[in-house]
């Protein structure tokens, strides 16, 4: 049922219901208090008619006179009830319309004090105590009285008291609600700021922020976060708008290629081989465009964090071994030398490794200098497997080593080969590879010498 209100309102009724219970609380204690304050009260005015009462009955010339001295003695004491009764239970004096119930607990002959016993007959309360008294210049069995008081004025104070501690309790509890209801309402008031400046975020406006120095000190935790969450987000925007310009970008050119040959080819009437090299050229457009909808294919599959297709634990050397026999012709044009150290046993899925390891040694034979090697060295450790492919050639400039792995991404023009057919789109494929893994790719470029080191965790997470 909360769910439907606001935290403002939330925190209201957190405060009324509080402030209800603490009113209430002091209230029915109050009561409480005060009913045993009359209580006591009642004891004392019992205790002291009773000695009144005592000694007329104790000090009467004789049972027949007890009446009278009763009734002349209790003339003046309004609300008091008095009956006496002898042994056998005949009432020798009743005050006027005193009806007691009849199941009063009869005093102890022993005990001269009863406890104070109370009852209500039609509207009225009573409290009384049941006395036994012997007469003291009488040989008479002993009497009975029971001496009552009418509680009409306590109820009437207490009732009065009740009505005003209700009125009063409302009324507390309505302005306690309405000062926590003000209170929350202030204090969300750095949540609506927030709120306001939310609202001024959108894809042209990501460079808005959350004002950390406005907010209390509870809050500026969630700021910083909100904060950095933006930061994050505006970078994945601008990197998703930089992917999609490279991407229309890629797929252009093939199709320019495509449509200026087709175009041309059906210009003029052109003899059967024309025809086919045209075709030719335009299958390798398509394999080319293939190969990118392929790659791209794959890399929104791992962006979603897709679990590993086959699972087994294998030997890295195994692998790069038979890379290093694909490309061993690739080498031998370049009379570049190809050299494998180490060994190491990898969990993972044994297809995806050889693609990324693949894509490093394909890279490190692109750029290589002739004449030079390029070599393969595995290490393990007790948490991880760390495969290094290095070769030698122009460094890479340090300031793009960081986007050197962004999809479509490539590096300056001096490194730029026309003779790749790649998309740039082999180091991103590798990195995405290595994180489905748990692991990571790192790139070091100095002294005329790039290395390239995809690292797989012992175990997967």
């Amino acid at each position: 049922m909360f769910r439907f209100f606001s935290l403002t309102h939330r925190l209201a009724i957190f405060f009324t219901t509080v402030a209800a219970a603490v009113v209430l609380g002091l209230g029915m204690l109050f009561l409480v208090a005060t009913e045993r304050h009359f209580l006591e009260l009642d004891r004392i005015t019992l205790q002291d008619k009773q000695h009144l009462i005592e000694n007329i009955v104790v000090n009467a010339n004789s049972t027949d006179d007890i009446p009278s001295r009763l009734r002349e003695s209790l003339n003046n004491h309004h609300g008091l009830s008095v009956i006496v009764k002898n042994a056998n239970g005949d009432v020798l004096f009743r005050t006027e319309g005193f009806q007691p119930p009849a199941t009063l607990d009869a005093p102890k002959p022993e005990h001269r004090i009863s406890e104070i016993q109370s009852w209500k007959n039609q509207g009225r309360e009573f409290r009384a105590l049941n006395l036994r008294f012997n007469p003291a210049n009488s040989a008479a069995p002993p009497l009975d009285v029971l001496i009552a008081i009418d509680m009409e004025d306590h109820m009437q104070f207490m009732a009065q008291l009740q009505r005003t501690l209700v009125l009063y309790a409302i009324c507390a509890i309505f302005v306690s609600g309405m000062l926590g209801w003000f209170a929350a309402y202030k204090g969300m008031a750095p949540l609506r700021a927030m709120k306001t400046q939310a609202t001024t975020v959108s894809s042209h406006r990501l460079d808005e922020r959350m004002p950390i120095e406005a907010v209390p000190v509870e809050m500026a935790d969630l700021a910083q976060e909100l904060n950095k969450m933006l930061d994050r987000l505006q970078n994945d925007f601008q990197r998703l708008s930089e992917f999609s310009s490279d991407l229309a970008h890629e797929i252009r050119t093939p199709i320019s290629n495509l449509l200026t040959q087709t175009q041309v080819a059906l210009a003029t009437r052109r003899d059967a081989d024309t025809y086919r090299d045209i075709l030719a050229s335009n299958a390798e457009e398509f394999q080319r465009l293939a190969r990118m909808v392929s790659d791209m294919l794959f890399l929104a599959k791992t962006d979603r964090g897709v679990d590993l297709p086959n699972k087994e634990r294998f030997s890295a050397a195994k692998e790069a071994q038979a890379l290093l026999e694909f490309y061993e012709a690739v080498a031998e044009e370049k009379n570049v030398t190809l050299r494998q150290f180490g060994d190491g046993d990898i969990l993972g899925d044994r297809l995806m490794f050889r693609r990324a390891l693949s894509n490093l040694l394909s890279n490190a034979l692109r750029h290589t200098n002739d004449h030079s090697d390029v070599t393969i060295d595995i290490s393990e450790t007790a948490k991880a497997v760390v495969v290094t492919v290095e070769n030698t050639g122009e460094d890479i400039d340090p300031q793009i080593i960081p986007r050197l792995f962004d999809r479509f991404y490539r590096a300056d023009p001096s490194r730029s080969h026309p003779q790749s057919d790649g998309a740039g789109l082999g180091l991103s494929i590798t990195r995405a590879i290595a994180q489905a893994h748990g692991g990571r790719v790192t790139v070091e470029s100095g002294a005329g010498r790039t290395k390239f080191s995809l690292e797989f965790p012992s175990r997967l997470a």
